[in-house]
């Protein structure tokens, strides 16, 4: 198996996109090598009429529906590996959307970029994520040199970035700022017993108007976080602006590993999988840990306003 390989191009126009995706893919058909690409449809539509016949053989999607949430996109390309992972070598074309995003969005897709180098570690990928610098912030684009170990603008050779940070600092800087205390009309209550927390979720996500669907993924969500934290802990549910938060907090509880929950299920059970299925379910999951405990916080989609 070859080494994982994780790179940024930085494009500035459309002959500069193909000029790196056309090599990649044609050099990875020939090779017999299963091919990704993941990329605007507008960019879709420049690698198909460039690739012509060979456009058939290639896996593709829509970029913003190849995992709307961090940890799904970064199961979706695990997932593909071990689809594939009798090739040596497989090839990821993988460009995130960031038009749109939020501060916090942005934020966990570059967490994400960064946590790839470890989760695809042991992986035979090679993956370009292009970024088109026509669009997206001057930030963003630094930071790709920061979570990218190589640059790469022909889909073929590779220029190191010197910009490289180690995954685990960078991420350790995103998950720097402490999270906000819960809001003095939260809704809490000290929990002993597992089998409660679903409970408590469910009732207290009634009373903000969350129900049906949305109520009861929250509560799996928050059932499956707190098995991973453990027993005894606090609980607390609030409503947000379109959201509704639910707060787990485990005091003398700390999480070392700031990309648990990322890695899908395998064939034996692990104790982050459960965080794997909050992280899946809910819009954004924040784990921070300090002197006094560790608390892992979910946000799920808040009640709908209802027309007619």
């Amino acid at each position: 198996m070859e080494p994982m390989i994780h790179q940024a191009c930085l494009y500035g126009s459309d002959r500069e996109f193909l000029d790196m995706a056309v090599p990649f893919v044609r050099d990875g058909l020939a090779d017999g090598e299963p091919v990704l690409v993941t990329t605007t449809s507008a960019n879709l539509e420049l690698l198909g009429e460039a690739l012509g016949g060979d456009a058939a053989r290639v896996d593709h999607a829509e970029t913003a529906y190849y995992g709307r949430r961090t940890a799904q996109r970064a199961t979706a390309f695990t997932r593909y590996w071990r689809r594939n992972s009798r090739h040596r070598r497989v090839r990821i074309l993988a460009e995130p959307v960031w038009q749109g995003r939020s501060a916090r969005d942005v934020l966990a897709w570059k967490r994400m970029e960064s946590g790839l180098n470890v989760l695809l570690d042991d992986t035979g990928i090679w993956m370009i994520c292009p970024y088109d610098t026509r669009s997206v912030g001057a930030g963003i684009a630094e930071d790709a040199l920061r979570t990218h170990p190589s640059v790469c603008a022909d889909g073929r050779t590779a220029r190191p970035s010197g910009a490289y940070a180690d995954p685990l600092d960078f991420i350790g800087r995103c998950d720097a700022a402490p999270l906000p205390a819960p809001p003095p009309d939260a809704t809490s209550a000290p929990i002993d017993e597992i089998n409660d927390v679903r409970r408590f979720v469910t009732e207290a996500a009634h009373r903000r108007g969350l129900t049906g669907e949305g109520a009861s993924l929250l509560a799996v969500a928050a059932h499956e976080a707190a098995r991973y934290l453990g027993m005894p802990l606090t609980a607390a549910v609030w409503a947000g602006f379109g959201s509704l938060v639910c707060d787990l907090r485990r005091p003398g509880k700390a999480i070392s590993d700031p990309l648990a929950g990322f890695r899908p299920p395998g064939p034996v059970e692990r104790a982050e999988d459960g965080l794997w299925l909050a992280r899946q379910v809910c819009d954004h999951v924040d784990v921070r840990s300090d002197a006094a405990g560790c608390t892992i916080r979910l946000h799920a989609s808040g009640p709908r306003l209802q027309t007619g």
